[in-house]
């Protein structure tokens, strides 16, 4: 029997209240605050102050900013002769991008398109290789990937239909399956590139551990391996790191 991967840590966040259950509830915190208070100016600023202290219980910066910025922009767009119900565009665009069961993975954080640029001076790949973007959202990691290796064949898996529909349309050059990226088997892939969390780290190093053959590489932009030797750490010209692991030289 197949060992199971493992899940995140009990320390962790629980998988009702990741991203972005978390930024949706601190937005509605705001607006409850408002309404409670208001609706007035002096409301809104306890509000705002409110989704600014939400705002600092999370690590990344990009996602403090997106909840920070959520309510004031809402408000601000509340004294517009918009229609209540053009609300609904924007969260059923986050319903298409993020479905339920994806909430576990990454958000849709795309892959700066010379992030891996220097890759081929520490791994080369022969002409017909097999790549694998797990997570590849819009297919900017694909894009990547094919500028450091022209010659070889790419593929990327997607749980989003909404971005994998959108991936496929972006890079027809590339195999992009919508599944789940945990699910898909990495076996005959000589590398995989991950722009995952880090949580989704240690289940990664599982994976790779118990599918990749000797030989193939697991590269990761940003995010290191927990305890695992790295066989090269390149710098991106950006403020991303990339992690670049011998999946033959991978711990146990």
């Amino acid at each position: 029997m197949a060992a199971r991967l493992p899940r995140a840590a009990s320390g962790d966040t629980p998988s009702a209240l990741r991203w972005p259950t978390l930024a949706l509830l601190s937005w509605g915190a705001c607006f409850a605050i408002w309404r409670l208070f208001g609706p007035d100016w002096p409301a809104a600023i306890v509000a705002s102050g409110l989704g600014l202290i939400l705002a600092g219980l999370h690590r990344q910066t990009w996602r403090r900013m997106i909840v920070a910025a959520g309510f004031p922009m809402a408000l601000l767009f509340t004294g517009t002769d918009l229609p209540a119900w053009i609300w609904l565009i924007p969260l059923a665009v986050l319903v298409l991008a993020y479905p339920r069961r994806g909430w576990s993975d990454a958000p849709l954080f795309p892959t700066p398109h010379d992030a891996l640029r220097a890759l081929p001076e520490r791994v080369k790949l022969h002409e017909g290789a097999r790549v694998l973007d797990a997570g590849c959202g819009l297919g900017d990691g694909l894009v990547a990937l094919r500028r450091a290796y022209p010659g070889v064949r790419f593929a990327g898996i997607e749980y989003s239909g909404f971005l994998w529909l959108l991936a496929r349309l972006r890079c027809p050059w590339a195999d992009i399956a919508r599944g789940d990226l945990w699910a898909q088997s990495w076996r005959e892939t000589d590398l995989v590139y991950l722009f995952q969390r880090p949580e989704s780290m240690p289940r990664a190093l599982h994976k790779a551990r118990n599918e990749m053959r000797p030989g193939s590489w697991l590269v990761s932009l940003d995010f290191p391996l927990p305890g695992q030797p790295v066989f090269a750490q390149l710098d991106t010209g950006t403020r991303h790191q990339l992690y670049v692991y011998r999946v033959s030289e991978l711990k146990a």
